[in-house]
């Protein structure tokens, strides 16, 4: 058996690998109380060398808002504009590689053009996995038991909701032994909207649900957990915006609805550094 101390990750008989632990098995939330809140990443995309692919004005409101949103809460945030691919690539690997272990999570954003199961790079499509896929416990493991999230703001597909009205009815203590977790345990990923369909953006004030989740991290951000306050998003987004296009009838008072797929293990709040 020998062991690797710097990168906190062990290499036992069997083979598994072995990452410090952040938190007591049972605890019901994420540990927060590392002395930095993480690193967080936006790559913003306005500008692209596709032709098919406009101009997505109003996404450096988003860019603004969000980062300011996020610096707010602590974490250390990174801005990349009008990236290529390999570009992410590089960025993404670069914080992989980084030792996590005085940071409490992680969180990446995209903002950009997509389709069902792609998202655009300034030069080519990539797959949204090759974001999250470096980070895996074993690959990443000062992030691991650690929460990761990623937010995509993209086209998942060019689908319309339509939306439906609805009417008024007339009437611990737990103990600290090691314990094994799955690889793609701790992540959350946010879409702007489910598989499938349009998302939508304000050329003057940005993305819907961009929008939204800014309002909610600034109003909610430290005083309740993240699932919590992705209901409100959700909520925001659903109730409060629909397109105004009169003169295209079929994009005309279209809604949206964003999607949330967790594999956190935790509750996980913002409590103030």
């Amino acid at each position: 058996m020998y062991s690797m101390f710097n990168n906190y990750i062990f290499r036992g008989h069997f083979h598994h690998n072995v990452a410090c632990m952040p938190v007591d098995r049972n605890s019901a939330y994420y540990n927060m109380n590392h002395p930095n809140r993480g690193i967080a990443v936006i790559f913003n995309h306005e500008v692209f060398d596709i032709n098919s692919l406009k101009q997505r004005n109003g996404t450096n409101v988003d860019r603004e808002n969000l980062q300011y949103a996020l610096t707010d809460l602590g974490f250390d945030v990174r801005v990349f504009d009008n990236l290529t691919t390999k570009q992410i690539r590089d960025e993404v690997e670069k914080v992989a590689s980084t030792d996590h272990t005085q940071y409490d999570c992680l969180l990446i954003a995209v903002l950009s053009h997509g389709e069902m199961g792609i998202i655009y790079s300034k030069d080519t499509p990539y797959k949204p996995e090759s974001l999250w896929k470096p980070f895996t416990a074993d690959r990443c493991p000062t992030l691991a038991g650690k929460p990761k999230l990623f937010f995509l703001q993209a086209c998942q597909g060019d689908k319309l909701d339509g939306g439906i009205t609805l009417a008024k009815r007339t009437q611990v203590d737990g103990d600290s032994a090691g314990y094994k977790i799955p690889i793609h345990a701790d992540f959350l990923i946010a879409y702007s909207t489910i598989p499938g369909f349009y998302s939508w953006r304000n050329t003057t004030n940005g993305s819907w649900f961009i929008q939204a989740l800014c309002c909610e991290l600034q109003s909610k951000g430290t005083s309740v957990d993240l699932l919590t306050l992705l209901t409100f998003v959700i909520q925001r987004v659903a109730l409060d915006f629909e397109s105004n296009t009169p003169g295209n009838y079929t994009m005309h008072q279209q809604k949206q609805i964003p999607c949330v797929t967790t594999m956190l293990t935790r509750l996980l709040c913002f409590t103030r550094k």
